[in-house]
């Protein structure tokens, strides 16, 4: 019995963490068709940004990288607010982490 309330508890704890984590309000469908049709021809494999996939962070790492704005130069100006958490939600989605991970080919 006891071991059963650990076991629930363990298990109300990690979805908490992991809901935490989640970007809200983004459309990963969306956010797939975005970053193949404006990041992938500088993000592929001998390209100018290097080969990125959703694969390339865990769920935190792209969470973090888009809160802290930190991609390089201006190629996020031509983005609106819910492209950013669009293409977000996709690599969150989609992390080395996740529950589904994928490259985005």
């Amino acid at each position: 019995m006891m071991m059963k309330k650990i076991m629930l508890i363990m298990l109300l704890v990690a979805f908490t963490v992991t809901s935490a984590l989640a970007v809200d309000g983004g459309n990963p469908r969306k956010g797939k068709y975005l970053f193949k049709k404006n990041c992938k021809s500088c993000h592929t494999e001998g390209a100018e940004g290097g080969a990125v996939t959703p694969l390339s962070k865990t769920m935190a790492q792209w969470d973090k990288f888009f809160e802290d704005n930190k991609h390089p130069g201006d190629a996020w100006s031509n983005f609106g607010e819910q492209d950013l958490l669009d293409i977000n939600q996709f690599l969150f989605d989609h992390a080395v982490d996740s529950d589904q991970p994928e490259t985005c080919g």
